[in-house]
């Protein structure tokens, strides 16, 4: 089995694969994307799932292990592994901030307007809600960033029974840090 963390740029995928990696479970990361001051503990990724529609011989690798995947790749996982995904949700307002924030200190220029990004969210959220509940070799469960921020130990037991996994949730709870949940809703 392989374990997914998945959800749309900016919803907490980074911190639920911190608390994986905390409780004990092994992940498959490359570090190729260094933290910064978005992502100051680092983004957890592996360089591959980038290029998951066109090459997977990489994938049994991940067996026995938790990969971070883009919500928009997870159309690409191939039916011959069974996977349980841990999918972050987190308010579309908190996600657009957070990422007009980045782009703002990156000064690589404004996205598109909020609103139609917004839209696309929520069409990508529910096109992708419909299909996953059609597949057979994927498990879901989601997980609500801000619960995991503001009661981890709720959040954890029940991620930790859907994966059926026996790590350490004391050690989870604590990588969470507060003070990185800077776009909160209003």
């Amino acid at each position: 089995m392989i374990t997914i963390v998945s959800g749309l740029p900016r919803s907490g995928t980074s911190l639920m694969m911190q608390m994986l990696q905390a409780g004990g479970m092994p992940l498959l990361v490359d570090d190729s994307r260094p933290p910064d001051q978005d992502n100051p503990r680092g983004y957890f990724e592996y360089g591959p799932v980038k290029s998951l529609e066109t090459d997977n011989a990489w994938l049994p690798r991940a067996e026995g292990k938790a990969l971070k995947v883009v919500s928009q790749l997870l159309y690409h996982l191939p039916r011959r592994f069974h996977y349980k995904i841990l999918f972050m949700r987190r308010d579309l307002d908190e996600v657009l901030r957070s990422q007009e924030e980045m782009l703002q200190r990156r000064k690589t220029g404004e996205g598109p307007p909020r609103d139609l990004m917004k839209a696309h969210f929520q069409h990508h959220l529910t096109t992708l809600d419909g299909w996953l509940s059609t597949q057979p070799h994927l498990a879901v469960r989601d997980c609500h960033f801000r619960e995991l921020v503001q009661t981890p130990e709720v959040a954890i037991l029940s991620a930790l029974e859907f994966l059926g996994l026996d790590l350490d949730p004391k050690a989870m709870s604590a990588v969470v840090d507060r003070s990185l949940y800077r776009q909160r809703a209003r």
